[in-house]
């Protein structure tokens, strides 16, 4: 008797996560009715963004959200991945006081990031990083960079999310690194590789499944993050024309209009919360998706 019940317990707490997510798809779908009723599939690919004549489209926040993202996952990637091959190799007394700190940056609010980047990094960037960037390393002549160098918008934007998903994709990272058989990493060692050849050929081949996974972990805060990109990105509802201009995304758009917001423009606001958790959604599709096809290449049954 108590097996069923413990079985029928477990049965519906796993029901109850996609019963959640269907409940919030089909709010988000009810509530930005009017909006797709009155733009249609043009609101998706259109850039106004004007209020008072209720002209709305959703590129500008679209494409602001898969910028800042981007940055941050490019940055954070490779940041994470070197600092958890440094903390799996290194003697205990160092590892493990340097883990403990990894795991607290964690822990501190997204608005503290977002003020710590409006009254120290901002600074910076406005007077020694972008000013070098641009003129030092010649990046004003390049496409797709921008010439403002204000120490707002995407650029300092991605640098805060990369130091907020760094300590996930890192934590996990160094996990997967500790589980791999010590047996495999001394027989590379054993062949003549070196510790990078064993990291690379070993180590990431037997856990490629949990390092993916504290990626789009990384990658899933980075989408939906509101506080910490709020303060920085300048919240100027326009398409990106560089990596330093100000601009906005989907959670800042939603921040800085939904309270006041009713009748079309709330719509509007709904229409791009479900764009941004079918985003969310279509990512985690894809890394299972990849999983599954590469499934043969890594030798798994």
């Amino acid at each position: 008797m108590s097996d069923k019940l413990f079985q029928t317990f477990c049965w519906l707490c796993a029901l109850w996560i996609p019963a959640v997510l269907l409940v919030i798809l089909f709010r988000l779908v009810g509530s930005s009715a009017e909006a797709w009723n009155t733009f249609g599939w043009k609101f998706l690919i259109s850039c106004e963004w004007n209020p008072v004549e209720g002209k709305f489209g959703a590129i500008p926040a679209i494409l602001g959200t898969l910028l800042t993202t981007g940055m941050a996952i490019f940055l954070a990637v490779p940041l994470g991945f070197l600092t958890a091959f440094f903390l799996s190799d290194v003697p205990p007394w160092l590892g493990k006081p340097l883990s403990h700190a990894l795991d607290l940056l964690a822990a501190i609010p997204s608005v503290i990031y977002g003020m710590w980047g409006l009254f120290v990094l901002a600074p910076i960037m406005q007077k020694y990083v972008q000013p070098w960037m641009l003129d030092s390393l010649g990046l004003r002549y390049l496409p797709f960079v921008g010439k403002d160098g204000n120490g707002f918008g995407f650029f300092t934007a991605g640098v805060v999310l990369t130091l907020m998903i760094l300590p996930y994709i890192s934590a996990i990272m160094r996990d997967v690194f500790s589980m791999t058989p010590t047996l495999l990493r001394e027989a590379a060692f054993g062949i003549g590789c070196t510790r990078w050849e064993a990291a690379w050929d070993i180590t990431v081949r037997y856990g490629l499944r949990g390092l993916l996974g504290g990626i789009f972990i990384g990658l899933g805060r980075a989408l939906g993050e509101t506080m910490a990109v709020l303060f920085i990105i300048g919240n100027v509802i326009r398409v990106p024309s560089g990596i330093f201009d100000s601009g906005t995304t989907i959670a800042a758009t939603l921040a800085n209009h939904f309270a006041e917001a009713d009748g079309l423009m709330r719509s509007v606001l709904f229409a791009l919360g479900l764009i941004l958790l079918v985003l969310a959604f279509g990512v985690q599709v894809l890394a299972w998706y990849y999983l599954q096809a590469t499934k043969k290449q890594r030798g798994e049954a």
